[in-house]
């Protein structure tokens, strides 16, 4: 087994592409140790001194490093971690679990504009953040602000407010008149 590495704009998180399928649907993050009960690989990464966060998109997964910890030293035991797991043939996430989607808070009458959100932010924007290792989800809309979570490596990225607000916003407000901003929320 092969497993490709590819940096991310964010300094603190690396993308490992394991060749094969990670996630058959959605996406999973794990931002602390406390929540990955639900993935025997989260915790096998979590088990590795300095990782701060892990994330699962379709065919690749992120790990957050902390500040103090050069990749140099931490990426062995990551990518030894990775490879032990898919060769075990256990799944990523433990039997009975299963991602839910998130729903997202809105007024009913804003229903038409949130589904426009949403095609958009699956055509447009989700694939361009996945190239980088990372997710938006939608979590609400109200008064015309737009309010995104985002996972992965987009997660505490450098370039994320700008991203937001330069890339996204400007997306949303193009085609959809009714947003007028677009916000970050920390889940």
């Amino acid at each position: 087994m092969f497993i490709q590495t590819e940096s991310t704009p964010n300094p603190a998180t690396l993308k490992f592409l394991p060749g094969q399928s990670v996630m058959d649907m959605g996406t999973a993050d794990f931002p602390s140790s406390e929540s990955a009960s639900a993935s025997p690989l989260a915790q096998r990464l979590f088990s590795v001194d300095g990782t701060t966060g892990v994330f699962f998109g379709a065919d690749f997964v992120t790990v957050t490093k902390a500040e103090a910890i050069e990749w140099d030293h931490i990426k062995p035991a990551l990518l030894g971690a990775i490879m032990e797991h898919f060769q075990s043939g256990a799944s990523v996430l433990s039997d009975g679990q299963g991602i839910q989607p998130v729903k997202g808070d809105y007024d009913a009458a804003d229903e038409g504009i949130v589904d426009q959100i949403k095609e958009l932010l699956d055509t447009r924007v989700r694939p361009a953040v996945a190239q980088d290792g990372g997710d938006i989800t939608f979590h609400g809309f109200e008064r015309g602000i737009v309010y995104l979570h985002m996972q992965g490596a987009c997660a505490g990225c450098p370039s994320s407010t700008l991203t937001l607000k330069m890339g996204i916003e400007n997306l949303l407000r193009h085609y959809i008149p009714e947003v007028v901003e677009v916000r970050p929320v920390v889940a």
